[in-house]
């Protein structure tokens, strides 16, 4: 919100446009701007004024937090932090009606890709339909159905910011999306293994240890790891350790994007296009070579929010 106010100066009087922000750790910042008139409050020009004095302090925050190295160097954090800081003032900006709009659609994309990703067969428009008609297709395969509208409700559950990152949120993650699929619920209970990836998972009896110590890894780093750093190491992690029967990509790709928010950043969506990069990347990391996935979802990040949400950026 800008707030306007009088400051007398040598005797003269000037008046000033106001907003106030938090950065991540809290603290307030106020940025002033001297305007001739109070119409000139809200106009697009101090707008953008204060949006990129706003996007400055982010980029100054995140600087002095994270270490920039060689993949999220200096210039990328600062290209990522203006994405963040438009993607707040996005949200901040649209009605509710449009906030739901946003959300379906970012829904229905993320829900078609990461169920491509792993073999289901229905296409985008079977996708909207089954989410948004409330429609079955006719002919399609009653699993990959539960598998739309499952994905459907985690991704409630992701915006609304309830999928807490702690052993029992996970499981009920899991339980959330392959709810009526025929999938054992609950940790696994017998060895399974990976397709298109060279690696033994975790064994059964050791899952929920190597899962205390990914979650204890996270809680430790997650104030000092750039978050697409923290993400891409918790992702690689996570689907080596394999804690479920079935349904552990989408489990994966969902606990990013939840780290992601809960760090204030936009969500990002692995297209099943890049299904062969994507499962590379982590047969490298498997192999002790990380940086390929980092690389991977950076650029994913960047581009889900040019492709997506900066769409909405620039119409408003």
């Amino acid at each position: 919100m800008v707030n306007t106010r009088t400051k007398k100066i040598n005797g003269k009087e000037y008046l000033y446009a106001e907003r106030s922000f938090r950065l991540p750790d809290g603290k307030t910042k106020k940025i002033s701007k001297i305007i001739k008139r109070e119409s000139e409050a809200n106009s697009k020009k101090t707008n953008d004024y204060f949006s990129q004095k706003t996007i400055l302090e982010y980029q100054k925050y995140a600087l002095n937090k994270y270490r920039a190295g060689h993949i999220i160097t200096k210039d990328e954090i600062i290209k990522i932090e203006e994405m963040k800081v438009k993607y707040k003032e996005l949200m901040r900006k649209l009605t509710k009606k449009q906030i739901s709009d946003i959300l379906d659609r970012f829904t229905a994309n993320f829900t078609y890709e990461s169920n491509a990703i792993e073999g289901n067969s229905l296409t985008l428009k079977d996708v909207t339909l089954i989410m948004s008609e409330r429609i079955v297709p006719e002919g399609k395969d009653l699993r990959e159905v539960y598998e739309t509208k499952n994905t459907r409700e985690a991704n409630e559950l992701l915006f609304n910011k309830k999928i807490i990152i702690s052993i029992k949120g996970i499981i009920k993650l899991h339980e959330v999306l392959i709810k009526d699929t025929g999938v054992s619920t609950g940790l696994k209970k017998i060895p399974n293994y990976l397709v298109l990836r060279d690696l033994k998972t975790t064994p059964p009896e050791s899952v929920l240890r190597e899962l205390e110590k990914l979650l204890s890894w996270y809680h430790d780093n997650k104030e000092s790891l750039h978050p697409l750093e923290l993400v891409s190491n918790f992702h690689a992690r996570f689907e080596e350790i394999h804690p479920f029967e079935d349904g552990n990509g989408r489990v994966g790709r969902m606990l990013i994007n939840a780290m992601l928010l809960e760090s204030g950043y936009p969500p990002l969506i692995i297209r099943k296009s890049s299904r062969i990069a994507y499962f590379s990347a982590l047969e490298d990391y498997d192999n002790g070579h990380h940086d390929k996935l980092l690389r991977f979802l950076v650029r994913k990040f960047k581009d889900t929010f040019k492709k997506f949400f900066e769409v909405y950026v620039n119409y408003l």
